[in-house]
């Protein structure tokens, strides 16, 4: 493992730790206070991340094929584990999205941009930025659409009522559209769509924002985990934790290698899929009041097990290159 990466992994743990050792003092104690700086990541600093990056992308020099080989396999693993979880009756309306999300959506910012860089050089770090400018646009829309259908559902049902499909299809595209998430995504892409740059101190405040999301979420991290602990969510999350650093990466390895990706874009699309769980799912789950302690405890076990999986994925890429 390069410095780097090893250094990426130590700061992620150590302000984990610092949320944890925070959550054991009287001013945090309880899951209230990770909620609310969930909540502020989720409603003011993450939706200026989001429209910035969406409005900044260069639509025109997306290497198409290399993003089909990743995307297509993650979603459709994405929707394999919700449509599995919904499947179950003993689940809250939120919960198969919760886990979807879990075992799909990974670390590819904060650790995964320094591990391109590190392992692929230049080009290699291109393409995976490519990736994270459309990965948070894709799956959480995508997820957002199907937890409110979900939501709708239990609503009507709550109410003693059959589920209208119109009213259903309302409620799903209002509330995915005000989503907090989903809103500055489409309001990004409308602007990248007029062809002009973001003004000066627009787009200053805008970075300021973003930047302060990564630290949020992972002291909310450990403060989740310092109020639910890990012992009662152990087994689940060891289960998203292996699907997500085990199945999806073999599911891109498989699609990339069938449609002829070989070499550095291979490697580059593989080990995007194998990055751990990113602090997303928890955001995700603490909006929708649903599996947080499974969230929470995917996270660290997947970003733990990741010093151990990412040399076994590097090695079988290069040699089936």
């Amino acid at each position: 493992m390069s410095p780097l990466i090893f250094l990426k992994l130590l700061a992620i743990f150590v302000t984990i730790g610092i949320g944890w050792a925070a959550g054991r003092c009287k001013p945090f104690a309880g899951g209230e206070a990770a909620r609310i700086l969930s909540n502020a990541a989720f409603y003011v600093f993450a939706p200026a991340l989001l429209f910035r990056a969406t409005a900044r992308i260069d639509l025109g020099t997306l290497p198409w094929q290399a993003l089909g080989a990743f995307f297509v396999p993650v979603v459709a693993w994405m929707l394999v584990v919700y449509l599995q979880q919904r499947r179950r009756r003993d689940t809250a309306a939120a919960q198969p999205a919760v886990r979807a999300i879990t075992a799909s959506f990974g670390n590819n910012a904060q650790l995964g941009i320094p591990m391109a860089a590190a392992l692929f050089g230049e080009v290699g770090l291109q393409l995976h930025l490519s990736i994270v400018s459309l990965h948070a646009l894709i799956l959480l829309t995508v997820l957002t659409l199907l937890v409110e259908r979900d939501l709708a559902h239990a609503i009507a049902r709550d109410a003693g009522q059959s589920p209208s499909l119109s009213r259903t299809l309302l409620l799903t595209v209002r509330n995915t559209v005000i989503h907090p998430i989903v809103l500055p995504v489409l309001a990004g892409m409308a602007w990248n769509l007029t062809g002009a740059p973001i003004p000066g101190p627009i787009d200053e405040v805008l970075q300021m924002l973003g930047t302060a999301v990564v630290p949020l979420c992972l002291v909310a991290i450990g403060l989740s985990l310092g109020h639910y602990g890990l012992r009662g969510a152990a087994g689940p999350a060891l289960m998203l934790a292996a699907a997500k650093l085990l199945v999806q990466p073999a599911l891109v390895l498989a699609v990339g290698y069938g449609m002829g990706l070989r070499g550095l874009p291979l490697a580059v699309i593989v080990m995007a899929a194998a990055m751990p769980t990113g602090s997303n799912a928890l955001m995700f789950a603490q909006r929708y009041r649903s599996g947080e302690a499974e969230a929470t405890a995917a996270i660290v076990i997947s970003t733990l097990a990741f010093a151990a999986t990412a040399p076994l994925w590097l090695l079988l890429t290069q040699w089936l290159s």
